[in-house]
């Protein structure tokens, strides 16, 4: 693949609606400069408003714009990119349905708890949608796809990484709950030791229960 096959303009939205989705990890920071109102506000404009909209639109972007195809589709392939197509979004559905409407509002006040996929790993929304972006980069392998793929693939690795420093820094049980459970991939065979672990950019529950990341 040579970067001549690939519509490089794609990846401007992607790698602009990226930082803007990494900067709304900064909870603690913005909580303490401009309040928790405030803080939360930011994070919100920053993820949703601003954010996503700018992923998404660069994701359909790189979908619809013709380039070479690296493989030629078949049958084994499909049924493996539909797997995981379906598989993602399954996790990806049932992490936030654990984590309720403050998945991208957190706040210095939200609590600690794991249970159902957060018990396993620590992000099970951002191991959903690694899986699906896979799978769609396996339906539809053209040039410009895959690269925005390993731009949309690498974005998730680093935002949990930046959501973690701010975990610790809010959350001090947040290390231990780190060395318990795995950050992407469960422990096979086993489920994670039970512990409290804490709710992040991923969700967090408000002053009470939450869900861990």
């Amino acid at each position: 693949m040579s970067l001549s096959s690939v519509n490089l303009l794609v990846l401007v939205p992607l790698l602009a609606g990226s930082l803007l989705v990494g900067a709304s990890a900064l909870t603690t920071v913005y909580a303490r400069r401009l309040g928790e109102a405030g803080g939360r506000a930011l994070t919100f404009v920053l993820r949703n408003v601003l954010g996503l909209p700018l992923v998404f639109a660069g994701a359909i972007w790189a979908w619809q714009s013709p380039s070479p195809w690296l493989f030629a589709p078949n049958p084994p392939l499909a049924v493996a990119g539909w797997a995981l197509v379906v598989a993602g979004a399954l996790v990806f559905v049932v992490g936030h349905v654990h984590i309720g409407t403050p998945a991208g509002r957190p706040t210095l006040r939200d609590a600690l708890v794991r249970r159902g996929l957060y018990a396993y790993v620590r992000h099970p929304i951002y191991a959903g949608s690694i899986a699906l972006i896979l799978g769609l980069a396996v339906l539809h392998p053209t040039a410009t796809f895959i690269s925005a793929a390993a731009v949309g693939t690498a974005w998730l690795l680093i935002q949990a990484r930046i959501e973690e420093r701010d975990l610790i820094q809010r959350l001090p049980e947040y290390r231990n709950y780190m060395q318990q459970v795995p950050r992407f991939v469960p422990h096979l065979g086993r489920q994670s030791r039970r512990a409290p672990g804490p709710r992040s950019q991923e969700g967090l529950a408000p002053g009470g229960t939450g869900e861990t990341q």
